[in-house]
C-alpha cells in the first residue's frame, strides 16, 4: 500500500468519518462506511467505460455445499473489506481469509476452533456476511495483534485474530474467543451470529439471530459490546424487559449495524419478539422490538427507539443496516438515518430525535381471530416514499403461465385470509404480502451524498402462514415440504411458505423484483424497474426480464453515477445509470453473486468492483464459491 493510502486507512479509524458521504476510497467497513450507504468516492469506473470492464482475477475458496450429506447448504453473502492492501472476508464455513488485494492470492486463513459444524441446522443455511478490523492508535510492530479481524462465528462465537497472521489473539476472551451462548441471554435457545461486529474507538460491538419460532422463550435479542483488546464486556442492551424473559424473547438485530461517530450514537435495527406469529404472551409493551433503535455508543444507554411494527404477527423483522443519510428541507440540512423493511417501506428518521421526517398514520388493520391474542388495532405507515413493493392481493393480481396455472393459484390464495398488509395469522391461513423475506433484506440500501438518492432492490413474492393446533406439530412436521415450527409454550405450531403455481412461480403477477431510486428530499420515487429474471418450467429457461426475479444482496454506488449489482439467481452482475435505472452493462458471474459489491482503489492505481459470486439456498439458485474481481482493461 502506498504512503497516501495508507495514511487515509489509518485517518479513517482515528478520525472515524461521522456521515455516509464521507466514505473512504478503500472499503475500510462492511457497509463502506460507518454509517452504511454502499458508496465509493471513485470515479474511474464511468458510465463511458464500464463497457471495458474485465475480470481483474477469481479467488475460489472451497467452502460451499449443496446440502450433501452431513454438509448444511451454504449462502456466500460475504462483502469484504480493505485494510493494509489485504482483503478479508468470511466463508459460510466461517473461515478467514486474506487476500493480495489487487492479486486475488492468499496470504492467510484462519478456521474456527473448533471448526463450524459442517451440519449445523439452527439456520436456513451456513452463513457469514463479514468481517471487521481495528488496530492500536500507535501500533507497536514487534506486538501481535496490533491490528485485529473480527469475526462473528455462525454458532455464536467472537473471535479476534491478529490481522497479519490470521492467528487468535489469546488475549481477547478465552484464547481469541468469546462465546456467546455461555452468557445470561435469558430463555431457551441458542444464540448465532450472521453479520459482522461493530468496531468503534475500543469496542467491539455484535448483536445476534435466534431462532424465533422454536419456542416463546427464545433468548433475549442482546446487543453487547466488548472492549476490542481483553474482551471483557463493557455494556449490554437487550429489548425484552428481564420481567417479560419468560414469555417472550428474540426481538434481536441480526442485521448490520451503524454508527454516527460524531455524535457517538449506534443504530440497531431490531426484530420481531418470540413467537412470531402468535404473541398472546407477550402482550405487554414491548417498544424496542420491530424498531430502529438509538443507543450511546459507548455505554449502551438507549438514545430513543422509533417501532415500525406494533404487536408484530408477521415476521416482519428490520432486515438491514440503517443508513445514516442528509436530508434537505427549506434550505436546511438534517441528519437522518433510512431503514429500509421487509414491509417495502422506507422509513426516514431524524437521526438525532427519531422523529419521522415524512408524516405518518396509524392505519386500522385486520383484527385476528385466534383465540388468546389480541393485535394491534393499527399499524404505522408513512405517508412518504411510497411502498415499494407490492402490499395488496386482488382478483386483478392473481397470476399463472398459463390459465391452468392462473385457475389454481387464484384457488390457492381465495383459500386464505387476504385483508391486505398486515392480515392476521389463522386457522385457515392467511396470505402475507410481502412475504416474511421482504420487500427489503438484509442486502438493504445504496445512499449518493451528491443527489441524495437511496437504489434499493425489493421483492414481490406472495407468502401464507397457517397455525394448528400444538398437538398437531409431530404429524404436520412429517408431512409438510415447507417450514413447520412448534412455537413450544403457545397452544399453535406453524407453518409457512410461498404461494407458488404448479408451474413454481409466485401466484401473483410480475414484477416479482424491482429496483428502485427515491429522492430522500421529497419522498419521491424517481423511477422503479423491474430487475433480474429466474429460470422456470423443465427446461429451465430464464423468465423475460421485464418479469423481474426474487434477489437478496445489496447495491454499490459510485461516486461516478453507477449502481453495480448482483443479487438476482439468474447469475449476471450489472451495472445502471443511477438517473435512470437502465442497465449499462453487465457480465454472466461464475455462480449468482447474492451478495453487496464493494469497490477500492489498487496501490497499482487501478479501481476494482469486488463481488461473492457462491449464489443463494433461499432463491434456488446454483451454489459456488467464487470472489470475482473487476478493473478496467488497458484501451
Amino acid at each position: 500500500m502506498s504512503p497516501r493510502a495508507a495514511a487515509l486507512v489509518v485517518a479513517f479509524f482515528i478520525a472515524a468519518p461521522a456521515i455516509a458521504d464521507e466514505a473512504a476510497p478503500g472499503w475500510p467497513v462492511y457497509g463502506g462506511s460507518r454509517g452504511g450507504g454502499h458508496f465509493t468516492p471513485l470515479t474511474q469506473i464511468n458510465a463511458a467505460n464500464v463497457g471495458r470492464l474485465r475480470e481483474a482475477w477469481v479467488y475460489h475458496t472451497g467452502d460451499f455445499s449443496a446440502g450433501s450429506p452431513g454438509h448444511r447448504a451454504t449462502t456466500f453473502e460475504a462483502t469484504p473489506i480493505l485494510a493494509n492492501d489485504a482483503l478479508y472476508f468470511c466463508t459460510p464455513y466461517n473461515r478467514v481469509i486474506a487476500l493480495q488485494a489487487e492479486t486475488g492470492k492468499p496470504l492467510w486463513t484462519h478456521e474456527p476452533e473448533p471448526k463450524l459444524d459442517r451440519a449445523y441446522n439452527k439456520q436456513h443455511s451456513l452463513i457469514c456476511r463479514g468481517v471487521s478490523y481495528w488496530q492500536e492508535a500507535t501500533p507497536d510492530p514487534g506486538k501481535p495483534c496490533q491490528s485485529r479481524i473480527y469475526q462473528g462465528v455462525l454458532d455464536g462465537r467472537l473471535e479476534a485474530l491478529d490481522a497479519r497472521t490470521g492467528e487468535l489473539c489469546g488475549d481477547f476472551g478465552v484464547g481469541g474467543t468469546i462465546d456467546l451462548n455461555l452468557m445470561d441471554n435469558g430463555g431457551e435457545g441458542v444464540v448465532n451470529v450472521t453479520s459482522p461486529p461493530v468496531v468503534f474507538e475500543d469496542l467491539v460491538i455484535v448483536g445476534s439471530a435466534i431462532s424465533d419460532n422454536h419456542a416463546i422463550d427464545m433468548p433475549s435479542g442482546f446487543v453487547r459490546a466488548f472492549d476490542a483488546r481483553t474482551g471483557a464486556e463493557r455494556w449490554h442492551w437487550s429489548p425484552i424487559p428481564e420481567a417479560l424473559r419468560k414469555q417472550t424473547g428474540a426481538g434481536n438485530v441480526w442485521a448490520p449495524m451503524s454508527v454516527d461517530a460524531e455524535r457517538g450514537i449506534l443504530y440497531a435495527p431490531t426484530t420481531s419478539p418470540s413467537p412470531d406469529y402468535w404473541g398472546g404472551m407477550r402482550t405487554d409493551p414491548l417498544p424496542g422490538v420491530d424498531s430502529v433503535v438509538a443507543l450511546n455508543v459507548r455505554t449502551g444507554e438507549l438514545i430513543w427507539h422509533f417501532q415500525t411494527v406494533h404487536h408484530n404477527l408477521f415476521d416482519y423483522d428490520l432486515p438491514a443496516q440503517p443508513t445514516l443519510i442528509d436530508v434537505r428541507r427549506d434550505g436546511k440540512t438534517i441528519p437522518a438515518v433510512a431503514q429500509p423493511t421487509k414491509t417495502g417501506f422506507l422509513w426516514v428518521l431524524n437521526r438525532v430525535t427519531g422523529e419521522p421526517l415524512f408524516p405518518v398514520v396509524e392505519r386500522p388493520v385486520a383484527q385476528s381471530d385466534m383465540p388468546g391474542e389480541v393485535s394491534s388495532p393499527t399499524q404505522p405507515e408513512p405517508l412518504l416514499p411510497p411502498p415499494l413493493a407490492l402490499q395488496q392481493v386482488t382478483d386483478a393480481d392473481i397470476w399463472g403461465l398459463t390459465p391452468i396455472d392462473r385457475a389454481i393459484c387464484a384457488e390457492r390464495i381465495h383459500a386464505l385470509r387476504n385483508d391486505g398488509l398486515f392480515t392476521p395469522p389463522s386457522l385457515r391461513g392467511s396470505l402475507v404480502v410481502p412475504y416474511f423475506g421482504g420487500g427489503s433484506n438484509w442486502g438493504g440500501m445504496g445512499y449518493d451524498p451528491a443527489s441524495h438518492l437511496a437504489i434499493l432492490n425489493v421483492m414481490n413474492v406472495p407468502g401464507y402462514v397457517r397455525l394448528f393446533p400444538s398437538a398437531e406439530y409431530t404429524e404436520r412436521k412429517s408431512k409438510s415440504v415447507d417450514e413447520v415450527a412448534p412455537m413450544i409454550g403457545a397452544p399453535f405450531g406453524m407453518t409457512r411458505g410461498l404461494v407458488l403455481s404448479p408451474l413454481g412461480v409466485p401466484c401473483t403477477r410480475p414484477p416479482w423484483g424491482t429496483i428502485a431510486a427515491v429522492d430522500l428530499d421529497t419522498g419521491e420515487i424517481r423511477w422503479q424497474h423491474p430487475f433480474g429474471s429466474v429460470p422456470v418450467g423443465i427446461a429451465g429457461l430464464d423468465t423475460p426480464e421485464g418479469w423481474g426475479a426474487p434477489n437478496l444482496g445489496g447495491p454499490l454506488l459510485t461516486a461516478s453515477g453507477l449502481v453495480f449489482i448482483g443479487a438476482t439467481p439468474d447469475g449476471y452482475f450489472h451495472a445502471l445509470d443511477i438517473n435512470t435505472g437502465h442497465v449499462v452493462w453487465r457480465r454472466a458471474l461464475p455462480f449468482p453473486g447474492v451478495a453487496t459489491p464493494m469497490s477500492f482503489l489498487g496501490t497499482d492505481g487501478r479501481q476494482y468492483i469486488v463481488i461473492a459470486a457462491g449464489g443463494s439456498i433461499l432463491l434456488q439458485s446454483p451454489l459456488g464459491d467464487a470472489l470475482v474481481a473487476f478493473a478496467l482493461a488497458p484501451e
